[in-house]
């Protein structure tokens, strides 16, 4: 009879390794780690560098691989996420994680960690302070250069605006984040999916997840995705706190003040699988194009479009 370890579980997530680790030794069955990653110490973290292994004795792998499976069970009752899920969920971002197990805290609430069992999974709540401070720097600095002449009170109504809960709320749901929330029982019973302050937290801590995986570059990078539309209606005096900015009324009512054509969008291309499309559309007044915009939908891109295209010409 071998009396080598038997491999039970395999992952690259070193939280995920972790958190069976804790389980396994918690029901007194001791745990072997290994990884591709040489020279490793423990705790192991390889950051989606390599395969993490864990090991156990012979006589007890049975019992470990039941534990293990009751544990997954568990989990997606409460709506824990498959590969597929977190791929597609960083497609909607835009960004790759090198450590998934980042962007899984960014979606983990206090409710669902509460009901861990192991005290090992982790609430976004730490992610969502430092998220906090990273979107304040990168919208200050954007509005600190783009609009130098505007006064410290104008840039600090315009910031207050643009990182406001509403807004963020917005943003969030575009990236329909309710939907990947890693709820416990009772927060998914109340409509916490819905909730408009989860959502905007959750954007949060995406923000800081993407900035300690990728740096304040790749923070910037998501930033600018997300907030480019309201950072250009700042100049048309068109940001406001609300969900419900209406970039193409306000074109309209601008253009029919100045004897102005009426606007007239025009889809110029799409892009993407069906569940992720990209369209892009661009804004004709008369003869002329304005401005362009990319969205998520038809809808979303007629209104960044529009918001351009109304900052250009007011600076006209």
């Amino acid at each position: 009879m071998t009396t080598e370890p038997i491999v039970v579980f395999r992952t690259q997530s070193d939280v995920e390794a972790s958190v069976v680790r804790a389980l396994l030794e918690s029901h007194g069955i001791k745990v072997l780690l290994s990884s591709d990653v040489p020279h490793n110490l423990f705790p192991l973290t390889v950051n989606g560098l390599g395969e993490v292994r864990l090991s156990v004795r012979p006589d007890q792998a049975e019992e470990a691989q039941r534990l293990i499976g009751s544990s997954h069970s568990q989990l997606d009752d409460h709506g824990e996420h498959s590969v597929d899920e977190f791929k597609s969920m960083e497609k909607m971002l835009g960004y790759t994680f090198k450590n998934r197990g980042l962007l899984k805290e960014a979606l983990t609430h206090r409710s669902r960690a509460h009901e861990d069992a192991t005290g090992q999974l982790v609430d976004n709540e730490s992610l969502e302070f430092l998220g906090d401070a990273v979107l304040e720097l990168v919208i200050a600095d954007r509005l600190f250069r783009e609009y130098p002449d505007y006064d410290e009170g104008q840039k600090s109504k315009a910031k207050a605006q643009l990182v406001s809960s509403a807004a963020l709320t917005k943003r969030g749901e575009a990236l329909d984040l309710g939907r990947h929330l890693i709820l416990g029982r009772g927060e998914e019973k109340t409509g916490g999916r819905e909730k408009p302050s989860l959502i905007a937290n959750t954007l949060e801590a995406v923000i800081a997840a993407i900035y300690l995986d990728g740096g304040l570059v790749a923070a910037e990078a998501f930033i600018e995705q997300e907030f480019r539309e309201a950072l250009n209606a700042v100049r048309a005096g068109l940001v406001i706190s609300g969900a419900t900015t209406d970039h193409k009324s306000a074109l309209q009512e601008w253009l029919q003040a100045h004897s102005k054509p009426l606007p007239e969008y025009c889809l110029s291309g799409e892009r993407g699988p069906d569940h992720c499309k990209v369209f892009e559309v661009e804004l004709r007044v008369g003869r002329e194009v304005i401005s362009r915009s990319e969205g998520r939908s038809k809808k979303e891109a007629e209104q960044g479009a529009a918001a351009v295209g109304l900052e250009r010409l007011c600076e006209d």
